[in-house]
């Protein structure tokens, strides 16, 4: 049982309690014990250790969330679409391949007093479950080491960034998404495997030469109102190479930036309009000892601090995209998380189009 103000985390059936350590050194992940992992994509990570891991029920909370007209976006239809144009040009011009193009919802929770993580959570897994949902919850005092002196994040995310067993690591790169595999079209199919050769390059640097494998390529996955492609690559590990290398070689995930990694990193500073904090980083959790781990892409992913409620949404930019197409796509992306993070999932489908 968790209590009020207490530090949990929450994955794969797994509830953790006893929070013992938070560092921002990603070597302690090769140390001992049980670590939740919260690495944003534009902000410090956080490693947070727990001693008491086990199967148990998830924490119970209440949730009261924001109505669907009170979220907004950091970037209105119009701007989207100038950014995708922008996207397009960089195409042209040779300077990049791909990159994704993201923006972050925004809405107060109306009522602090009444809105525990815990509740959310349970209404992503009723309304919206996905393979890597999680929960870490780092409330304010229960560790010096949490920045910002709170940390809450909720995911349902649907796509594998890193899991590990032992010497073998693998990462399963999702690119494409339609309401139904009839709507996916070739660029999708080009946009995944542009993604899979950047992330067999990423593996490439820390595995043992001739290791990194595809088993699996173009596979569709059915999720709550859409599909996704997805990929699976794999690779075995070099024996002098700790998780410190693993993350510097593989972050952030190739699958929410773009081809190569160092253009579309530059260009989406230069498009994105807000911070994307949690939003396409990891997370997830590793175990010390047994040498496994489980990270996600954190897509599908609520965070909360200040009493703002926040969530990301994008979309892969090819050069066979249409502009307008993108932004519906990231439409589709969020109107059934924000439905139910709102306690709504009937009705008309939510759009965010205010600046």
């Amino acid at each position: 049982m968790t209590t009020a103000g207490q530090a949990w985390a929450r994955f794969g059936g797994r509830t953790a309690v006893g929070l013992v350590d938070v560092t921002g050194d990603p070597a302690a992940l090769d140390s001992a014990g049980w670590w939740a992992v919260l690495a944003p994509y534009d902000g410090p990570a956080v490693f947070a250790r727990f001693s008491d891991v086990r199967p148990a029920p998830a924490p119970a909370g209440r949730w009261v969330g924001p109505a669907r007209e009170d979220w907004s976006s950091s970037m209105s239809r119009e701007v989207y679409v100038e950014a995708v144009r922008a996207v397009r040009a960089h195409i042209a011009a040779g300077t990049v391949y791909q990159a994704n193009v993201c923006r972050v919802l925004a809405a107060p929770v109306p009522d602090r007093g009444s809105s525990d993580v815990a509740g959310l959570a349970a209404l992503l897994v009723a309304g919206n479950p996905a393979p890597y949902a999680g929960v870490v919850h780092l409330p304010g005092g229960s560790h010096r080491g949490v920045p910002g002196g709170s940390l809450s994040v909720v995911s349902a995310s649907p796509e594998l960034f890193l899991r590990r067993a032992g010497s073998v690591l693998e990462s399963g790169p999702i690119k494409g998404t339609g309401r139904t595999a009839a709507d996916l079209a070739p660029k999708d199919s080009a946009e995944n495997v542009m993604i899979v050769d950047l992330v067999r390059n990423d593996l490439g640097m820390v595995c043992r030469t001739g290791s990194v494998t595809v088993p699996h390529l173009l596979a569709i996955e059915t999720h709550p109102g859409l599909v996704h492609l997805v990929s699976t690559v794999r690779g075995e590990l070099r024996d002098d190479v700790g998780w410190a290398e693993v993350l510097a070689a593989t972050f952030p995930p190739g699958s929410v930036t773009g081809a190569p990694k160092s253009s579309a990193l530059r260009i989406i500073d230069e498009v994105e309009t807000a911070s994307r904090g949690p939003y396409c980083g990891a997370v997830g959790w590793v175990d010390a000892d047994s040498r496994t781990a489980e990270l996600a892409v954190a897509i599908r992913t609520f965070w909360l601090s200040d009493g703002m409620l926040r969530f990301g949404t994008g979309a892969g930019i090819t050069w066979g995209s249409d502009p307008d197409q993108e932004w519906d796509e990231t439409e589709l992306k969020a109107e059934r998380l924000l439905a139910v993070a709102s306690g709504r999932t009937g009705g008309p489908a939510w759009k965010a189009e205010r600046p």
